[in-house]
């Protein structure tokens, strides 16, 4: 009875964790679609919508208008999740938060938190 107590406890103690990674993946990727429509609306002269150029209502990027360095955030956030997974290297994983942050916002800063009270759980 006992053994089955404490898995339960893990599971929940990591269910933060996790879901910060996928907020992460997830930041990540629109992140990089919302780079996309940019670069798409840049090389191309007219269109409506999607492609345009426009920024679009789902990406409030931050440094949205200078894409290199906004895909890389996004990739940066993107590989930071691998350790926010392994529980491993705790700040590498709250830089990859925070450039979850920067590269999506809605996204970002709840897998920041959620981090930031998962930070017994990582080893070194």
């Amino acid at each position: 009875m006992e053994k089955g107590k404490r898995m339960n406890e893990q599971i929940k103690k990591s269910r933060g964790r996790v879901i910060a990674g996928g907020l992460c993946i997830l930041s990540a990727l629109l992140g990089a679609l919302g780079i996309l429509n940019y670069w798409v609306g840049i090389f191309r002269e007219a269109g409506s919508g999607f492609g345009k150029g426009d920024i679009p209502p789902f990406v409030p990027s931050i440094i949205f208008d200078t894409p290199i360095p906004a895909l890389v955030i996004a990739l940066a956030a993107l590989a930071g999740s691998v350790f926010i997974f392994l529980g491993k290297k705790w700040k590498w994983a709250l830089i990859s938060a925070a450039a979850a942050a920067c590269s999506f916002i809605l996204t970002g800063i709840p897998a920041v938190i959620l981090l930031l009270s998962a930070k017994d759980e990582f080893n070194g």
